[in-house]
C-alpha cells in the first residue's frame, strides 16, 4: 500500500523552476514518509511577476486541487501565494502557501527579517500581504534583484547579486533572517546562508516542512 503524498505545485510553467524545487526538497524525503511530488501548472505563465499573473492562476490552481484525490496536502510554490484561499475553499485537505510559511518560519528564527524580491514591482504586492498578516512591524526591509523568475532559476550571476542584497538587508536594514522571495531562488539558499551567516529561509522548504508535520501527525 502506497503512503500519502504531498503535491508541490509550481504555478508557472517554467520547468527549470520545478526542477529547482525538486532539488531543494530532496533533504526532506525520508523512508516511510510522504512522497513529495513537484508539478508545474501547465496553464501558468512562464513566470509569475505581476498581479495579473497572480490572478490568472487562481482558478486553474483550484481546479487542480479539486481534481486531485490522491494528495494528503498541497503546497503552492509561488511567493505571492496565488489562489491560496480559493484552493482552501475547494478541499478539506491542508493547503500551504510558501510566502505565509516562509515568513512564519523566519519569525521563529529571528526578531526581524528581510526579503529578497525578484523585482521592485513585486514589493507592493508583498507588502499588502504582510499588512493582511499583521506582520509589517517585524519586517526590516525588502530589496529587489530586478531579475526575471527564469533568471533567478538558471541565470548567471544570480547568487552574487543575492549576496550583495542580503548583506544590505542585514547590515543596513537590520534583518536577522532572510526570506528568499521567489520559488526560483531555491538552489541558492545554502550558499547564501553560508555567505551571510544568518538564517536564510527557502519558503518552499518551509511550507513543505509544515506540510510534512501535518501529514505525519495526522497518521499517528
Amino acid at each position: 500500500m502506497s503512503g500519502p503524498r504531498i503535491l508541490v505545485i509550481n504555478p508557472n510553467s517554467n520547468p527549470a523552476v520545478t526542477q529547482g524545487l525538486e532539488d531543494a526538497l530532496k533533504p526532506l524525503g525520508f523512508e516511510g514518509g510522504p512522497e513529495l511530488i513537484c508539478q508545474s501548472l501547465a496553464e501558468g505563465p512562464f513566470g509569475i511577476e505581476s498581479q495579473a499573473d497572480v490572478d490568472s492562476v487562481a482558478m486553474p490552481l483550484r481546479r487542480l486541487v479539486e481534481s486531485d484525490n490522491s494528495s494528503a496536502a498541497f503546497v503552492i510554490a509561488c511567493y505571492s501565494d496565488p489562489g491560496l484561499q480559493v484552493c482552501r475553499e475547494g478541499t478539506d485537505r491542508p493547503v500551504f502557501g510558501i510566502a505565509e510559511c516562509g515568513v512564519l518560519t523566519a519569525l521563529a528564527r529571528a526578531e526581524t527579517f528581510g526579503v529578497i524580491a525578484i523585482a521592485q514591482r513585486s514589493i507592493p504586492r508583498h507588502m499588502r500581504y504582510l499588512r493582511q498578516m499583521g506582520l509589517t512591524e517585524r519586517l526590516a526591509g525588502e530589496r529587489p534583484l530586478n531579475m526575471s523568475v527564469a533568471e533567478t532559476a538558471s541565470g548567471e550571476g544570480t547568487l552574487a547579486k543575492m549576496i550583495d542584497i542580503g548583506r544590505a538587508l542585514r547590515d543596513e536594514d537590520g534583518a536577522r533572517a532572510i526570506v528568499m522571495g521567489c520559488a526560483g531562488m531555491a538552489r541558492h539558499r545554502r550558499p547564501l546562508e553560508d555567505a551571510l551567516r544568518i538564517p536564510v529561509i527557502d519558503p518552499t522548504q518551509a511550507a513543505v516542512t509544515m506540510a510534512l508535520g501535518t501529514v505525519q501527525f495526522s497518521r499517528h
